[in-house]
């Protein structure tokens, strides 16, 4: 049965999801994303970052990583782009708290992320609140190598 808040726009799901409506401790995991050559060399493109422990792989031999590695931004920006799977017209991206790399990704490396409902408090904007998700991106492995807390500022129902 179709939800009467879900429509489909091209391919994209837009579904209406009140403050009210986050349950606590909900989580979700994406699909896995690997990480290509092509995606750092992109990214140092577009950003100015050239150091060589994205771009050298003979002065990475020399280092105790030994392989070349993602970007932070690059990780973060994938997994967060691999979190986007439906757009929710009573809520905005209000930023990110919190971001750590706890281990580097590598070429070839597959990251996959889980979202967790983790708080949901007032905010100052009349008739809406935040809600907090936990980010943990993970690679092929299950080790953890990035977190953040995401903030949505949601429409409460009947603002």
């Amino acid at each position: 049965m179709r939800d009467p808040n879900q429509q489909k726009s091209g391919d994209c799901n837009v579904t209406e999801i009140y403050f009210e409506d986050y349950v606590l401790d909900a989580t979700r995991e994406t699909l896995g994303r690997t990480i290509t050559e092509t995606d750092i060399v992109l990214h140092a493109g577009q950003t100015g970052d050239f150091f060589p422990h994205h771009m050298d792989a003979e002065w990475c031999k020399t280092q105790d990583f030994k392989l070349r590695m993602a970007h932070g931004t690059l990780t973060f920006s994938v997994a967060v782009g691999a979190t986007a799977t439906l757009v929710n017209p009573c809520a905005v991206s209000y930023g990110y708290d919190r971001l750590r790399f706890l281990k580097p990704v590598f070429i070839g490396d597959t990251i996959r992320v889980k979202v967790t409902i983790t708080e949901k408090r007032d905010h100052k904007l009349p008739g809406h609140g935040l809600v907090c998700e936990q980010l943990e991106v993970f690679n092929q492995r299950k080790e953890t190598v990035l977190v953040c807390t995401h903030l949505l500022l949601v429409k409460r129902r009947g603002a």
